[in-house]
């Protein structure tokens, strides 16, 4: 018997069946791509063909490959600091509370370069001055000097470190806010320094400052600045990239001691071009951008980032947590701190921030606000929610779908102000990211977000994760280190990586290697003292992490067991 005889149509049965039919068409039409293939982030870190006993495999990113000279610099002509400045861009951009060009700012260099000619006695490869100053233009400009007259500058990640080095490295010079002169002067005199420190103060040093620097030589930013620009004399850079430039101190990985680490200028400038490399090819940054971080001059990573803005062009400012020499110690963040440290930046009078740099509690904080403001602001933030989640899913994640405007939009700007509509990338560093908060934070967001790495022992990123990819990693097992932490990517354009104390039975069983972090590259600096200690011959870095390498090259990081 025909088929017909078995199966009753009519013309309902037949108008259902094709409404079935087109949307099953229109759902894989509309069915968005994912903004990365997956294929290309499934091998992420090119890995050498052999290891040493006890340690992985060598790990680099893949886009440099195992032949490939690691980036040394963000452009041919960047040899050493002062050429980041650029003359090439002659828009002016607002650092902190100055509008400035660049032409500007290479004027003041060279006047505060002058003036210290004319008023102090400082020498080429031996002199080292201290710098105790919070985040400011003033900062950028005496460390460009000092660099260009090859006089060694010397930071210190924290307050607590300052008796030590003080003791230990006896500066020539120390450059320090006025709110902090009065410590400073302190303990130089119980160091029995007094008589052959210099003190330059940025800032009003006040009649106490000047009564107790009385056996001192102490100076005033301004006026070395405007003794230079009156009576300049010439500035020679020098052309050695490998000058030891400045001495960054910081606490060692164990706690127990201080650690200082040497850098050279290459070190900054690869440093720089591995951190312009966080964004995507499509999005670089331009003059056009504000950047806003949370990590001190003071230290490497967040100097780097401030070279890098000044490189780009891009105004920049740093939040009030970034300040750690004043009477109030170092600003402790919890959840509704972090919210109020970022609305900080507002305080200077520079656009709308494009590029956040900030730590996970910053972004952890930012995602439960904008949540909450969007459950309280519309009764449709669950359908938002579940379709922009399913859209994260998928890899693909846009700021311009019909639920940003009508649920996410507003809740942003309840959040962050203006800034809800110019931030364009969001990289965080400094902590652990837990990685039950990805998926919220790219929903909320719906923006590039990178989740990095950062080291005392080197300027710039470490490990840092693909502005495009949205993949959510199996977890590891429970209750061990790597426990909800979120990945971190594979190693940075200029890094090389390998874990060390690994087990070789694991490894040759096929399985993921962990162990602790080391490091080596160009932006990766110097040991100083007895910790330099080479691994088989060659000069690798103790970051002070333990990792575990993933099958697609990524890593997760995690603290070291004390």
């Amino acid at each position: 018997m025909p088929l017909s005889s078995y199966v009753a149509t009519d013309d309902l049965t037949v108008l259902l069946g094709l409404s079935a039919a087109a949307l099953f068409l229109l759902q894989n039409l509309y069915k968005p791509q994912p903004l990365v293939h997956p294929i290309l982030l499934g091998r992420q870190s090119d890995v050498a063909p052999v290891r040493n006993p006890g340690e992985s495999a060598v790990y680099r990113n893949y886009s440099t490959s195992a032949m490939g000279r690691l980036p040394l610099r963000p452009a041919a002509g960047v040899q050493t600091i002062i050429d980041l400045v650029r003359a090439d861009i002659d828009s002016p951009r607002t650092l902190w509370s100055t509008k400035i060009t660049n032409a500007q700012l290479l004027a003041r260099v060279k006047a505060f370069a002058s003036g210290l000619d004319n008023l102090s006695k400082f020498q080429a490869g031996e002199s080292k001055v201290l710098f105790l100053l919070n985040d400011c233009l003033e900062f950028l400009i005496a460390d460009i000097a000092f660099a260009a007259k090859s006089i060694t500058t010397m930071t210190i990640s924290s307050p607590e470190l300052l008796a030590e080095v003080l003791d230990n490295y006896s500066p020539s010079a120390i450059i320090t806010d006025s709110d902090f002169l009065s410590h400073i002067i302190e303990q130089v005199y119980d160091l029995n320094q007094h008589t052959h420190t210099t003190v330059i103060v940025v800032g009003d040093p006040g009649s106490v400052g000047v009564q107790l620097a009385k056996e001192m030589s102490l100076l005033k930013f301004t006026d070395v600045e405007k003794e230079g620009a009156n009576n300049p004399t010439n500035l020679s850079p020098p052309t050695d990239v490998n000058h030891a430039f400045t001495i960054a101190f910081s606490k060692s990985p164990d706690g127990a001691g201080v650690q200082a680490v040497q850098f050279t200028q290459q070190n900054l400038t690869a440093g720089v071009a591995s951190t312009r490399s966080l964004l995507p090819v499509s999005s670089p940054l331009t003059p056009l951008d504000t950047v806003v971080s949370s990590f001190s001059l003071s230290t490497p990573y967040g100097r780097t980032i401030a070279y890098t803005a000044v490189y780009e062009g891009t105004s920049f400012a740093t939040l009030n947590s970034t300040r750690i020499f004043s009477g109030d110690g170092e600003v402790q963040l919890d959840a509704p701190g972090a919210l109020k440290d970022i609305n900080s930046s507002s305080a200077f009078p520079i656009p709308s921030p494009t590029i956040l740099f900030v730590k996970p509690e910053h972004v952890i904080s930012l995602t439960s606000s904008i949540l909450n403001a969007a459950r309280s602001g519309s009764w449709l933030s669950g359908w938002g929610w579940r379709h922009k989640t399913a859209h994260a899913t998928e890899g693909f994640i846009t700021k311009e779908s019909l639920w940003d405007r009508l649920v996410f939009d507003a809740a942003r700007v309840k959040v962050l102000g203006e800034g809800a509509g110019t931030l364009r990338a969001l990289i965080a560093t400094g902590g652990y990211t837990p990685a039950d908060t990805l998926t919220p934070t790219r929903v909320v967001f719906s923006i590039p977000y990178v989740n990095a790495v950062s080291s005392d022992v080197v300027f710039g990123p470490i490990f840092a994760s693909y502005p495009h990819d949205l993949q959510i990693h199996p977890s590891s097992e429970a209750g061990g280190a790597f426990e909800n932490i979120a990945h971190v990517g594979a190693p940075t354009v200029s890094m090389e990586v390998k874990l060390v104390g690994v087990d070789d039975v694991t490894i040759e069983e096929g399985k993921d290697p962990a162990g602790e972090v080391y490091v080596r590259g160009p932006p990766a600096g110097t040991l100083l003292g007895s910790t330099n200690n080479p691994i088989n011959g060659e000069h690798w870095l103790r970051t002070g992490y333990r990792g575990k390498a993933q099958p697609n090259g990524c890593f997760k990081v995690a603290p070291l067991k004390k």
